[in-house]
């Protein structure tokens, strides 16, 4: 069943629109029962518009916090044999600085309506990977050994997203993702950078 056009104010894009339908049909028929065309339809685009925006239906959930993880790890990889810990948290904290509630937020607060916990543990996963390896790998170019790197990365990986989720859960808006970011990096405080 199709929803009837809305009135009122106009979207802001078509992206804006496609994530917005997405979410909608998520909450209303599952995650899995979700098709592209199913959100297509919904949003009044094509298929092709669709793909110009998103490469797949779980990148809809992402896309706004991967432009922000891509540009922490440009960041990160600059630091070179500089890094420490104050520049390593310069380079993470626009990851949650200003972070307005998005699909992800929605979808993490909603994870069980919307059917999509596995999607949100496998991609959290894949998130943590990159984020932890850009770290390690900043953290060996200054000196620390491998080990100690690669738990440093895994570490400051961990309370960003776990920032994320909880700040989500609580509802998106209510509280301060920053001020829940600093909070978990105090909680890493006995590992080299804390």
């Amino acid at each position: 069943m199709e929803s009837e056009p809305r009135t009122g104010r106009p979207r802001a894009s078509s992206r804006e629109t496609l994530a917005e339908a997405a979410c909608e049909l998520f909450l209303e028929q599952g995650y899995d029962a979700t098709s592209v065309a199913d959100i297509t339809r919904r949003a009044g685009v094509s298929r092709s518009s669709f793909f110009n925006y998103f490469s797949s239906k779980s990148d809809v959930i992402w896309s706004g916090l991967d432009a922000r993880i891509d540009s922490a790890l440009v960041a990160l990889a600059a630091l070179g044999t500089d890094a420490d810990g104050p520049a390593v948290r310069a380079a993470l904290e626009p990851v949650v600085r200003d972070l307005a509630p998005d699909p992800l937020a929605l979808a993490l607060r909603n994870a069980s309506a919307m059917g999509v916990e596995t999607e949100l543990l496998r991609d959290t996963g894949l998130r943590h990977a990159r984020i932890s390896s850009a770290i390690a790998a900043t953290a060996r170019s200054s000196g620390i050994d491998r080990v100690r790197a690669e738990i440093l990365g895994s570490a400051l990986a961990t309370a960003l997203l776990s920032s994320l989720r909880v700040w989500a859960e609580q509802g998106a808006g209510q509280a301060s993702l920053e001020a829940q970011f600093d909070q978990a990096l105090r909680s890493i405080h006995d590992l080299p950078w804390g």
